[in-house]
C-alpha cells in the first residue's frame, strides 16, 4: 500500500474530526444537544478531560499524563506506520493502524491546543475562538465529544440486576466524537482479521526456509 494513501486517510479522518469538533465547540453550548436521525442519533456538546467515551484518568496530573502519552503514541505512530510500509505488510493491517494513528492525532490535538485557542464554554455562554485567554494552558485542553447513540432508551434494569437494579438503562451511552469511533473501528477490525492480516507475512518469513531447504537437497544429490 502506497504511504500517500495512508496520508490521505488520516487527513481526511483528522480533517472531519476537527471541523465537526470546531463546529460544536462555536455553535453549542454544554450539554446542548440536537437530533439527527430520530432521537437515537443526536449531537450533544459534552467535554472530556480524560480517555475515549469520557473515561478520566486522575485530575490535572492525570491529564498531563494522558496528553504525553498520546503524544508519545503519535510519534510512534509515525516510525511504526512507515515500518509497515516498508515492510509491505497486509494493506487491511496498515490501514487499521492509520485509522488508529488518526485518532489518536485528532484527540491530541484538543488536548494540547484547545485550552489555548478556545475561551472557556458554559451552560449559557458560546466559546469564543482565539480569544485574549483561553480556557486552560497548553497540553491541558479538553477533548470535544458530541456523537450520542441513545438507541434503546425509555427502559430500566430489572429490580433484581446487581448494582444497577432499578436504574435508567441506555444503549448506547457513552458520548464520543469521529477519533473515538476511529480508534475503535480500527482495533475491532484488527482482532477481527488478524489472522487474514498476518497470514502473508508469516508466509513471506516461510519461504526462505523452504528455499533453502530445497538448495540443500540440490546439494545433496550433487554429492
Amino acid at each position: 500500500m502506497k504511504g500517500r494513501n495512508v496520508i490521505l486517510i488520516i487527513v481526511l479522518i483528522v480533517l472531519a474530526d476537527q471541523l465537526l469538533k470546531f463546529h460544536i465547540k462555536t455553535h453549542y453550548v454544554l450539554n446542548e444537544s440536537h437530533n439527527v436521525l430520530g432521537n437515537w442519533f443526536q449531537l450533544v456538546f459534552v467535554e472530556n478531560e480524560g480517555m475515549a467515551y469520557g473515561w478520566k484518568f486522575g485530575g490535572d496530573g492525570g491529564k498531563m499524563l494522558l496528553t504525553l502519552f498520546r503524544l508519545g503514541a503519535v510519534i510512534f505512530g509515525v516510525w511504526y506506520i512507515r515500518d509497515i510500509i516498508r515492510k509491505k505488510s497486509h494493506p487491511g493491517f496498515i490501514i487499521c493502524a492509520a485509522l488508529i494513528f488518526a485518532g489518536a492525532l485528532g484527540n491530541l490535538i484538543d488536548s494540547m491546543f484547545y485550552g489555548l485557542i478556545f475561551e472557556e464554554t458554559t451552560y449559557t455562554h458560546l466559546a469564543a475562538f482565539m480569544p485574549k485567554q483561553g480556557y486552560a494552558g497548553f497540553m491541558h485542553g479538553r477533548v470535544v465529544d458530541m456523537l450520542y447513540f441513545p438507541i434503546i432508551r425509555d427502559t430500566h434494569f430489572p429490580s433484581w440486576f446487581p448494582i444497577w437494579g432499578g436504574d435508567e438503562f441506555i444503549f448506547f451511552r457513552p458520548v464520543f466524537n469521529i477519533a473515538d469511533a476511529s480508534i475503535s473501528t480500527g482495533v475491532i477490525a484488527l482482532l477481527l482479521f488478524q489472522k487474514k492480516f498476518f497470514r502473508q507475512h508469516n508466509s513471506d518469513e516461510a519461504n526462505p526456509t523452504e528455499d533453502l531447504n530445497v538448495i540443500r537437497n540440490e546439494e545433496s544429490r550433487v554429492a
